[in-house]
């Protein structure tokens, strides 16, 4: 169990922990000499029940609210102290308001300082207490007098929460390894040492992990878990990483970073979510507002959006984006607190919705519908309502990494779901089973068309088509379509264009004569087929006539193009086309450069390097410096 004290300055946080504890969880020389925490203190000790309890100290002046909101989130327990003397105070509204934001449901009240005031002054503030908490989660919580002077009331206390630590539900295991670091340090014989609440998963010695937002991946060399050496680190418990890797020379974890696994080792600089205003503000939260942003241990700036471009009243609820000005790293249903940005005054809280944003492609309805799907409650339930709010499919490793699945969850939910998974340019999507079956009923009839409005061709190029469909799609998602389409035969390539099988082009008169001329210089069997211009005396034509025919030609799918100067009957096309293939499948890495291709296809240098262009062109392979990599199954 993780305990997180709240409260008003100087109302005796770090003196009760004291007495919990027997720990002096202020550890810095200005906070002993000043007498006020300033940092975030620990302190970890045995209630009773055989088990370590981790307690959180946090400071009280509102000049180090930040510092609170991070020791408070991913706590399980709040210890909310309020000074008999004193009473209710205005930080004592204020992190309530953030604990209420951040989601905490149980705690304990205990009235401090009862050695300084008489009975009737301990029932008025206890009334007092009893009222402001009611409206609250934590309405109907304990509220325990005690003196950490004297020491009365401090076994209650103890007993309370024990009481809380025996009810507390099991923390789920499932899910990524997040911690988000609240200390970075190094430690004479160790190294770089993180510290910080476990969020979800665990992580084991050895493990690789990732330093968010940089991307770095480190190595876990030593685990303590609730201050015990332990071999895990798992969700719900304070754990402190010593972290090994190379990269720590350049990385330098702070408080704010995370530690992940590398399910979900992302960034953001934009989170869609939804927000909630705090009643007690006197105003709407305009569109555009600036603000802090307070998730995990993280403090960053940043941007309010509002969805719909209007403001949100107080007390009341909506959508916004969140445009972070430096990475930052969430989850969905991660929870963080808003502040003004002066960063003087708590204007409400929020959930993540969506991580990880489109920034484009996305049209208003849709995203709408996309964040609603992200609502709708478990991952299973999203998954289902995504299927059918993204008609483009679904980004798979997406999901699972702005859900934080791990893999064998990931599996198991895809198992489950009526889905149909497709790999594709190095992605899986997720669709509907009826919307894919859709799309590709769309591709016979888009080609009945083409082929009636032009008969003379033998097909049409992938774009060409595309323009035939009823629905306009990314080329990424007709090229997915085709593909499925093409490997059940319903459609067949032929050279560079698609057209249904049987499909013969009907050639013009007066082309079938010249036709079979300049098949016989094309149709040769070390495929060096001539240029343009070295046809012209053997077949007794001018230059401009013989383009137009060539032109016809392609379109008939007779030939095939590769540059303005170079034709190729489609046999040879097929024939460069198994040359690549076999180059990606035996060279190192799958990659090939232009001087492999010419000594495997056996044509000169310049006919080599306009058919790869060609390939390129076309989307069978993608060139990267000297060499190149096939991208797809046919060109």
């Amino acid at each position: 169990m993780i305990v997180a004290t709240a409260g008003h300055v100087d109302h005796g946080k770090t003196l009760l922990v004291k007495a919990l504890t027997g720990v002096d969880t202020d550890r810095l020389p200005e906070e002993k000499a000043r007498g006020l925490t300033i940092d975030l203190g620990f302190a970890y000790h045995d209630l009773g029940d055989g088990r370590v309890t981790g307690f959180v100290d946090v400071p009280g002046h509102e000049r180090f609210i930040r510092t609170m909101v991070a020791g408070v989130s991913g706590i399980d327990v709040v210890l909310f102290i309020i000074a008999a003397d004193d009473g209710p105070m205005p930080q004592t509204a204020e992190h309530l308001a953030i604990l209420d934001l951040l989601g905490a449901t149980r705690g304990v009240i205990a009235l401090t300082k009862i050695d300084r005031v008489d009975a009737a002054r301990l029932a008025a503030v206890s009334a007092e207490c009893r009222e402001l908490f009611a409206a609250t989660p934590l309405a109907g919580s304990a509220l325990v007098p005690v003196s950490a002077v004297t020491g009365e009331g401090i076994d209650t206390l103890r007993a309370a929460l024990l009481d809380l630590a025996a009810s507390l539900p099991p923390r789920p295991t499932g899910g990524n390894f997040r911690l988000a670091v609240d200390r970075s340090f190094v430690l004479k014989g160790a190294g770089r040492v993180v510290t910080g609440t476990v969020f979800s998963g665990q992580a084991a010695l050895e493990d690789e992990v990732f330093l968010l937002p940089e991307g770095t991946a480190l190595r876990v060399r030593g685990i303590h878990a609730q201050n015990r050496e332990a071999a895990a680190a798992r969700a719900g418990e304070r754990c402190a990483l010593n972290l090994a890797g190379s990269a720590l020379r350049d990385a330098e974890p702070a408080r704010g970073d995370w530690i992940t696994a590398g399910g979900c080792a992302f960034a953001t600089r934009r989170l869609d979510a939804r927000v909630r205003v705090l009643a007690s503000e006197a105003r709407a939260l305009a569109n555009r507002t600036p603000v802090h942003v307070h998730l995990g241990a993280a403090d960053v700036t940043a941007r309010l959006v509002t969805i719909d471009g209007r403001a949100i009243e107080a007390g009341a609820e909506g959508l916004v984006q969140v445009q972070l000005d430096r990475p930052l790293h969430a989850v969905h249903g991660d929870r963080f607190v808003l502040r003004d940005q002066s960063a003087r005054r708590t204007l409400g809280g929020g959930t993540v919705v969506d991580p990880q944003p489109r920034v484009r492609g996305r049209n208003r309805t849709q995203r709408l519908a996309c964040l609603e799907a992200m609502q709708s409650g478990t991952a299973e339930m999203a998954l289902a309502a995504l299927l059918a709010a993204e008609p483009y499919g679904l980004d798979i490793a997406r999901f699972a990494a702005s859900f934080n699945l791990d893999p064998a969850t990931r599996e198991a939910l895809l198992a489950q779901a009526a889905i149909v998974v497709v790999e594709h340019g190095g992605r899986m999507l997720g669709f509907a089973p009826q919307r894919l079956a859709a799309l590709e009923a769309m591709i016979v009839p888009a080609l009945e068309r083409c082929h009636a409005a032009q008969p003379e061709r033998a097909g049409v190029t992938p774009a060409e088509l595309g323009s035939a469909l009823p629905e306009r799609l990314r080329a990424t998602l007709r090229d997915l379509v085709l593909e499925r389409v093409l490997a059940r035969g319903v459609v067949e390539r032929h050279g560079g264009l698609l057209r249904l099988p049987g499909h013969a082009a009907q050639r013009a008169k007066g082309d079938e004569a010249l036709w079979r001329r300049v098949r016989r210089l094309l149709d040769v069997p070390d495929h060096k087929a001539p240029v343009v211009h070295d046809m012209l005396e053997p077949l007794r034509l001018e230059l401009k006539p013989l383009e137009a025919f060539l032109a016809r030609a392609t379109q008939a799918g007779d030939v095939v193009r590769v540059s303005p100067r170079r034709y190729f009957l489609p046999g040879s096309i097929a024939h460069f086309e198994a040359i690549v293939h076999e180059l990606a499948r035996t060279r190192p890495g799958g990659t090939f450069s232009v001087a492999d291709f010419r000594d495997r296809a056996g044509i000169g240098r310049n006919a080599v390097v306009e058919v790869l262009e060609y390939f390129d062109k076309v989307g069978l392979t993608r060139r990267d410096g000297q060499v190149r990599k096939v991208i797809r199954q046919g060109a």
